[in-house]
This record gives structure tokens, C-alpha cells and sequence, in this order.
């Protein structure tokens, strides 16, 4: 998450200086204005979507949909448990197979809330920031 920190504290200056030498350039004497007509809204776009995908990535939702999801793993466990406790066995198959999907289930919503940390890396929306910087340099 520091390096993270570091790469987006980064692109922010980078940014900024592209943002500077675009109007810079705009203001030259000799310059026509019909070109800072167009790169202008155009660096403001790309400035406005880093800006909402940086706000994308830290908003995550309210610690109540943890809470709820995992009361309605307990939920799910009580009812299978209450069914089977009428029968004359237990099936230790359909026991640890609802535990085990339950568990998947639950730590993928998790990993994929988190893209950064955990085995599920969501790699390929961080290389389109990368190639960008690369063209930007």
C-alpha cells in the first residue's frame, strides 16, 4: 500500500506538470488557440477519470454488508443444521461441502473488494495506468 501511495503521490505530479506545460504552451504568443481548445478539456478529462478511479479504489462498503453477510452464512448453517438434525444420519459430504462453498464464497466477495491484497490480484486496470505513464514520460 506505501508503494502505492508513492506510485499515485507521483502520478499526481505528473499530472500536474502536464497540466502546467499544456497551458503554458496554450499562452505562447505565437500559438493559436484553436489547439488548447482541444487538449485542455481533454487533460481535465483524464485528470477527472484518475481522480475517480483513486476514489473508486479506497471507498469500500459500510462494515453493516460484512456484518450482514456473515449473519446470513449463520443463518444458512442453522437451517442446514435444523434439516439435517431430523434425519437418522449425517452426511459428512453435504456438511463440509456447505462449509467449504460458504468459506469460498465469503473470502472471494472479500478478495475482490480488496484488489491489491489477498490471491485475486486485479492486475489488468493498474497496467492501463502504467502504459499511460510510460507514453507520458
Amino acid at each position: 500500500m506505501v508503494a502505492a501511495e508513492m506510485e499515485m503521490a507521483n502520478s499526481k505530479k505528473i499530472q500536474e506538470e502536464v497540466w502546467t506545460a499544456a497551458v503554458a504552451a496554450t499562452r505562447l504568443p505565437d500559438s493559436h488557440p484553436s489547439p488548447g481548445l482541444l487538449l485542455l478539456p481533454a487533460l481535465n478529462n483524464m485528470i477527472d477519470i484518475s481522480t475517480t478511479r483513486t476514489m473508486a479504489l479506497q471507498l469500500h462498503p459500510p462494515r453493516i454488508i460484512y456484518a450482514l453477510l456473515f449473519g446470513l452464512g449463520l443463518i444458512c448453517s442453522l437451517l442446514a443444521g435444523f434439516r439435517m438434525s431430523s434425519g437418522q444420519h449425517r452426511s459428512w459430504l453435504h456438511i463440509l461441502g456447505f462449509t467449504v462453498l460458504t468459506v469460498i464464497i465469503v473470502y472471494v466477495m472479500l478478495d475482490v473488494e480488496y484488489p491489491r491484497a489477498g490471491l485475486i490480484h486485479l492486475e489488468s486496470a493498474d497496467q492501463l495506468l502504467v502504459n499511460l505513464r510510460e507514453h507520458l514520460k
